[in-house]
């Protein structure tokens, strides 16, 4: 197995605990162990004493059950048995894509897109065939294409809703044409729900749970809730024989999660403060995003962009003579400040910018990144 360079989260790995100030993530500002624990929510809450009880031996394989139970309740008529809990949402991706792909397959990769799921495509040997989204079309891609793009080797469609980088939701019209094509040939759909929750306005982004049934919808506590160092993913699935092989995969991996963070994952997920933590999370892209939008905007026609509309990142496209990844080197050393560089997306003269971090964390961040513009 060769798996290509995963440029865009070794760029944030390597740098974003040195850097005075982080752009490029795409989550919102985390929240504390102690902020967590202080929600409110219904049911007995989960007291920091509590924490000092928990056994520190191996956690269920496949989630404590409390857990799969919360999970369950986020999408309708599922059971704990539809659920896998895994190490973050990367594995859930990583998991379904080796367990679904061989040699010689095909899969439809949505792009712009974040970049592990077309990497991991190579690296079980299928072949990656884009289906592409459309900035003049407000990035918005075209059914049409991917019924062409569909072929009887096409083992498996891959989405990510809403979208990374560009912050956009799909439909459910758009939905059903990708249920269409897929069952047309029997392929598989992996949708990447993990910014599902973090919508700007309006309602919650449709889901692709119920729609079909060769279906694996990942997600986790990372983007949407702001608990990223829990490493708590998930994939769902309609079919239980296809969680029991996904499963034994997972034995392979990381076993099982920590019984420290599911603890603190089952605290999160009780139905009541899960809504509590996505209105924070709601508030903060509220407060941050016409900010942003103004700072971009006072640029003298540097970018342009689609407004987003999930998720706390802002893809723009930038008029500078300047290759993306050398921008944000020298954002990096110049102005100690992180901005994710568009070619990590395979879209040079573009940038992803994160404005989920604290309301003045965010303006001196983004001071430091025109400072560098300026020199263009």
């Amino acid at each position: 197995m060769h798996i290509p360079p995963f440029a865009m989260e070794r760029w944030q790995s390597t740098y974003e605990h040195q850097v005075s100030y982080n752009l490029a993530e795409s989550g919102v500002h985390q929240l504390t162990v102690e902020e967590l624990l202080e929600l409110p929510g219904d049911g007995t809450p989960l007291m920091g004493e509590d924490l000092l009880q928990i056994g520190l031996g191996y956690a269920q394989g496949n989630g404590a059950a409390e857990l799969r139970e919360f999970i369950s309740a986020i999408y309708p008529s599922s059971s704990i048995d539809n659920v896998l809990v895994t190490h973050g949402g990367a594995e859930a991706n990583f998991l379904s894509t080796w367990q679904l792909l061989e040699t010689g397959d095909e899969a439809i990769v949505m792009l712009p897109n974040y970049m592990q799921t077309n990497g991991l495509v190579e690296g079980w040997g299928a072949t990656v065939k884009p289906w592409m989204l459309h900035e003049e079309n407000g990035w918005q891609p075209d059914s049409a294409e991917l019924e062409e793009a569909v072929t009887g080797k096409t083992k498996l469609i891959i989405i990510t809703n809403p979208n990374n980088p560009t912050g956009l939701t799909f439909g459910a019209s758009l939905l059903e044409s990708v249920v269409a094509a897929a069952e047309r040939v029997g392929a598989w759909i992996l949708a990447d729900e993990i910014y599902r929750g973090a919508e700007v306005d309006g309602p919650e982004t449709p889901s692709f749970w119920g729609r079909y049934d060769r279906l694996l919808v990942t997600s986790g506590l990372s983007k949407a809730y702001g608990l990223p160092g829990l490493r708590i993913g998930w994939v769902v699935c309609p079919s239980t024989e296809k969680i029991e092989e996904l499963w034994s995969y997972h034995d392979y991996s990381s076993i099982g999660s920590s019984t420290l963070t599911e603890a603190l994952a089952i605290h999160a997920l009780e139905p009541s403060r899960r809504q509590n933590i996505l209105e924070r999370t709601k508030s903060i892209l509220r407060t941050n995003l016409p900010m942003l939008k103004e700072w971009v905007d006072r640029q003298e026609g540097t970018f342009q962009y689609v407004e987003p509309q999930a998720g706390a990142i802002m893809w723009v496209r930038y008029n500078l003579d300047v290759n993306s990844s050398d921008l944000a080197e020298r954002v990096r050393v110049k102005e100690d400040t992180l901005i994710q560089p568009g070619d990590h997306f395979g879209f040079d003269h573009y940038l992803r910018l994160g404005y989920g971090p604290e309301h003045d964390y965010l303006i001196e961040g983004l001071a430091r990144v025109k400072r560098v513009l300026e020199n263009y």
